[in-house]
């Protein structure tokens, strides 16, 4: 059942963090204290306020980097260096989901608000590197995050992805919102679901969940 509402599937466009690696090693945690430290030290301001503007510009830009640049004319580049310079021992290689998300038909990419490179540290860690046809990060947006619709539109439109036979997976539901309104199919990747029109599917496992495409 679930295979058959993926039959026209030819573009797989993965999220990165907590989608293609589980929640619980909580990697992000390391990349959301470097993100304070960062903001306490540009911004002198202790880390309260540090982690409210954090929380606040992750809410309301989509990114704290996007707030931090609209509102502090932060430059991008060696804030991206920064928070992402983290501890990627913690990753653990996958060669199950490798062999599944191999094994999809078509085009295969990944589109993150992170850096290109960071996200190919992180695909190394995984074991997933070589899988993909093409990765992007927040730079091939112009620096503008998902979950604004322009932002999928212009790396989309660089990687020629045929929207009417695309799926996207990715754990914040806010960002599925776009991708399904231009037409693509939509897997939100999380521990728990999130009933909302725009989700076309839930999964709390993305392996389990490919292999139900392949029969």
């Amino acid at each position: 059942m679930v295979a058959s509402s993926f039959s026209h599937v030819r573009g797989w466009v993965f999220d990165l963090d907590n989608t293609l690696y589980p929640p619980e090693i909580r990697l992000f945690d390391q990349i959301e204290q470097r993100m304070t430290a960062f903001v306490m030290q540009e911004l002198n301001v202790d880390q309260t306020i540090a982690n409210q503007m954090r929380q606040d510009y992750w809410a309301t830009f989509g990114t704290t980097l996007a707030g931090l640049m609209q509102r502090h004319d932060i430059d991008p580049v060696p804030y991206l260096d920064d928070v992402h310079d983290i501890d990627f021992s913690v990753i653990a290689p996958d060669p199950d989901l490798r062999h599944r998300i191999s094994d999809l038909p078509g085009r295969k990419i990944v589109y993150t608000n992170g850096s290109r490179t960071y996200a190919h540290r992180v695909l190394q860690a995984r074991g997933l590197s070589g899988v993909f046809d093409a990765v992007y990060g927040v730079e091939n947006a112009n620096y503008r995050p998902k979950p604004e619709r322009a932002a999928f539109e212009h790396v989309f439109a660089q990687d020629g992805l045929d929207i009417a036979t695309a799926a996207m997976f990715e754990d914040d539901p806010r960002n599925l919102a776009a991708p399904h309104a231009m037409g693509m199919r939509t897997v939100h990747v999380a521990p728990q679901p999130n009933e909302q029109p725009f989700i076309d599917h839930h999964t709390n496992d993305l392996t389990a969940f490919l292999t139900l495409l392949s029969r």
